[in-house]
């Protein structure tokens, strides 16, 4: 069951985002939605306490409301309220003020929704700490680093492996960010 789950919403997701590609590359958007759910998959595979299913379709997903012209009621058609609920949580509020503001909302949001919630945004973060686009300046690459440690924090024991996983990258980006210039 999981196969046509995955490609309901990969397709889906595919179509939403097709002009979109990987900040700071010429990769398809898919790229970041397929690592996402791999993060997902595989942490799975460590701990199978939580509905795979449902967490990989929010993987796929998680973007199209914030990123696409895809609204909650589309998602909810398609997929169901659940997963249109998932996907809204892990959608930023536009109307709030600062990026700070926005994520603690977001994760307030997350930690009131199922685990697989918190899973997929944890894989999201894992996903995005890849070296940073060269078009960062050093102080965006820190709040970016100071992000996910809120995120992080907030969502702490959702899932060991993920969290340990995001710790591990967190060291990493910043070593990385030792060797910028500002």
């Amino acid at each position: 069951m999981t196969q046509e789950l995955y490609q309901k919403a990969i397709k889906f997701a595919g179509e939403k985002h097709s002009e979109q590609k990987v900040p700071g590359t010429n990769s398809n958007y898919l790229l970041h939605l397929s690592n996402v759910a791999m993060e997902v998959l595989i942490a799975h595979s460590f701990d199978d306490v939580f509905d795979i299913n449902f967490a990989v379709q929010i993987a796929l997903l998680h973007d199209t409301i914030e990123d696409t012209n895809t609204t909650f009621e589309d998602i909810k058609s398609n997929f169901g309220i659940a997963i249109a609920e998932a996907v809204q949580a892990l959608s930023k509020d536009e109307t709030l003020q600062s990026k700070r503001e926005k994520m603690v909302d977001s994760l307030t949001r997350i930690n009131k929704l199922a685990k697989e919630v918190a899973i997929v945004k944890l894989a999201d973060r894992i996903t995005n700490l890849q070296t940073p686009p060269r078009h960062w300046n050093k102080s965006k690459v820190i709040s970016y680093c100071e992000e996910a440690k809120l995120i992080s924090s907030i969502l702490n024991g959702k899932n060991e492996y993920l969290n340990k996983r995001l710790s591990l990258k967190i060291t990493a980006y910043e070593k990385a960010i030792q060797t910028l210039n500002s």
